[in-house]
């Protein structure tokens, strides 16, 4: 094995986080996905995709670290005593931790995949909803599931307990009451139209709360199972709904980031929180009192706001520059895009776009830029000769020009089509310098050169995950979070759907010969299609551990990313497989690289590697994401 020479950039601003902030805990160092207060004290517990659960000081307004997971934290749920908190992980695992030690007391396993929520029943008993379409009820004094309640037909998303009764809403446009001692199921509300990933109870009036992908808030009747109101609340999807446990009033968050308070009785809108852009619309909560609303941020800290009013109070975890640590965001890496030379151009978390070198004898950022609207998380990026392409967050495509190691002549385009999960270009006549988006809505939009829009198409039924652009022929092919994956012309004609997965095909690529395409699933496998008859060529398993990226490195060999920060190659020719870990979270994508791939992590880190052996050359490291020596769940 080659040594590795890690580089940093040299720029505190520009992400480096200094030896004296590297070896304690001042923030999280991924978005915030939950921030629950608890009762009877003016703190918080909050938990984010750094794999950390930490103890939020409110009056103090520190952080101090728990301790970490295996994997991203979903969620975290206080019991009605302040005494205990279960954090709910893609480990797999739910833990319990002690308030008073704010140590780990019991880990809970049994889910087959990413635990997304847990609820307490009573002091004794829990319940968890799974990636792996399940409701797990479990003895929380001894570890054991008590029951497994089976009925949803794909992820289970969102729980919550009330009165006896379990609540869960998922990806299969569902939601559903339990019986908590029996486990029967009471009573299905839906199939929806769309996604229904959060639900929430009002026990004062009785009524269950759903959010959906469509922007509607739905309110039923627990009693009689009637619909009591539909309000059109947001334009995109709602991502989290959470109820003051003193009025009943109901706070929504949306993908359109808007944070809006809705009135228990009339469901009038009573207030919009002062915005936040780098707000994770999965976080928010209220406090116990109803006074006060909690959320999480893509830079890691946590935002307050008051309930009555709509004023931001504080933002905890900010770093002032005191503390060594002055740099805004968090340098997870979302995409990388390199070209043959090593030229490379990076988005993250931290809503800046840069430009890299990353050779085996060089690793350096050469350019940052903030978009002209503001920084805001970035899920995509294509390097194209003089021009970067990014797709943030807030659903906005930044088309930047280079000249010499800068970017400059920024064109931004709003598609209004929520989140943008990839951008391609085509070079070929007709639609030469036109790029593709891939968009939370299922649409695929078509940009011309100057970012004008040209044309959109809706072939998915979920969320656009990736796509690709044939090498010379004028076609593409997308994949998406219905399983699906569809080649279509440039000009909008569908041309063939290729079965095969059964849960989200998160990235897609063409060998370089245009001959084959390979997807990767959150069903654990990999599938080989021949492009043009659809014919399976291979299906191979991926073991019990989600991918995220994929590289058709030539004709027989596919390399595969995971969330869990390994490399798996596959010969194709033999079937055989070599996995590789080489990053401390999510591999988040691959990209060609002269004769190497670069390989973009959530850890802060891109990684050349060789492709024959997955021997790491060299790396670009911009973040140190956990603390050392970390703190670890009970074995």
């Amino acid at each position: 094995m080659q040594a590795i020479a890690t580089s940093t950039t040299g720029n505190p601003s520009d992400g480096r986080i200094s030896e004296a902030v590297a070896g304690r805990f001042v923030r999280h160092r991924g978005p915030v996905t939950c921030v629950v207060g608890i009762p009877g004290k003016n703190a918080a517990v909050s938990a984010a995709y750094d794999s950390a659960v930490a103890y939020v000081d409110l009056e103090a307004r520190t952080l101090e670290l728990m301790g970490y997971h295996d994997h991203l934290v979903n969620a975290v749920t206080v019991n009605p005593q302040g005494t205990k908190v279960a954090s709910s992980s893609s480990d797999y695992s739910i833990c319990i931790w002690d308030l008073a030690s704010r140590r780990p007391e019991r880990v809970l396993r049994g889910h087959g995949d990413d635990v997304n929520g847990f609820a307490w029943i009573s002091d004794r008993r829990g319940a968890s909803v799974s990636h792996d379409n399940r409701v797990y009820v479990w003895n929380l004094e001894t570890g054991a599931v008590v029951k497994i309640l089976e009925g949803h037909e794909k992820y289970a998303m969102s729980v919550d307990c009330a009165d006896g009764k379990i609540y869960s809403a998922g990806d299969d446009m569902t939601l559903r009451q339990w019986d908590a001692e029996t486990g029967e199921l009471l009573r299905t509300w839906g199939p929806f139209e769309v996604e229904t990933d959060t639900c929430a109870i009002d026990s004062r009036n009785g009524r269950v709360i759903l959010g959906a992908d469509d922007g509607c808030l739905r309110i039923f009747d627990i009693a009689s199972g009637e619909l009591v109101r539909e309000v059109e609340a947001h334009r995109s999807g709602i991502k989290k709904v959470a109820v003051s446990p003193v009025t009943g009033d109901v706070v929504s968050a949306a993908y359109d980031q808007r944070l809006l308070v809705w009135d228990a009785r009339t469901f009038a809108l009573l207030t919009e929180l002062t915005p936040d852009r780098g707000t994770w619309e999965r976080s928010i909560n209220w406090t116990p009192d109803g006074r006060r609303i909690l959320a999480g941020t893509f830079d890691g800290t946590v935002l307050v706001w008051d309930a009555a009013s709509g004023s931001k109070l504080a933002e905890i975890g900010r770093g002032d520059g005191a503390s060594g640590d002055a740099s805004p965001g968090n340098l997870c890496f979302n995409e990388v895009s390199a070209d043959e030379h090593g030229e490379t151009a990076l988005v993250s978390d931290d809503g800046f776009v840069r430009l890299a070198r990353l050779t085996a004898r060089q690793a350096e950022v050469i350019a940052r830029v903030e978009p002209a609207s503001g920084r805001v998380l970035m899920n995509a990026v294509t390097l194209d000769g003089d021009r970067v392409l990014a797709g943030a967050h807030d659903q906005k495509v930044h088309i930047f020009h280079r000249r010499d190691a800068a970017l400059g002549g920024e064109i931004e385009v709003d598609l209004g089509e929520g989140p943008i999960n990839c951008i391609r270009v085509s070079h070929h006549p007709g639609s030469d310098g036109d790029a593709f988006a891939g968009c939370y809505s299922g649409a695929l939009v078509r940009l011309g050169a100057t970012g004008e829009i040209k044309a959109r198409w809706r072939f998915h039924d979920g969320a656009v995950k990736a796509l690709v652009v044939h090498p010379t022929e004028a076609l593409g092919v997308s994949c998406s979070a219905d399983g699906g994956a569809f080649s279509w012309t440039l000009d909008g004609e569908l041309v063939a759907r290729y079965p095969g997965h059964v849960a989200i095909a998160d990235d897609v690529d063409l060998d370089p010969g245009g001959e084959r395409m390979v997807t990767v699933s959150r069903d654990f496998s990999l599938v080989v299609y021949d492009l043009r008859s659809g014919r399976i060529l291979h299906s191979l398993s991926l073991g019990k551990r989600s991918p995220k990226s994929v590289c058709f490195w030539d004709r027989d060999t596919v390399i595969v990313g995971n969330y869990w920060g390994y490399l798996l190659r596959y010969d194709l020719a033999t079937e055989s497989v070599t996995r590789r870990r080489i990053a401390e979270n999510g591999i988040s994508s691959l990209s060609r690289s002269g004769a190497y791939v670069a390989a973009s992590s959530y850890d802060g880190g891109v990684y050349l590697l060789r492709p024959d052996d997955l021997e790491v050359v060299n790396v670009l490291r911009a973040m140190v994401q956990k603390i050392a020596p970390p703190i670890s769940l009970l074995s």
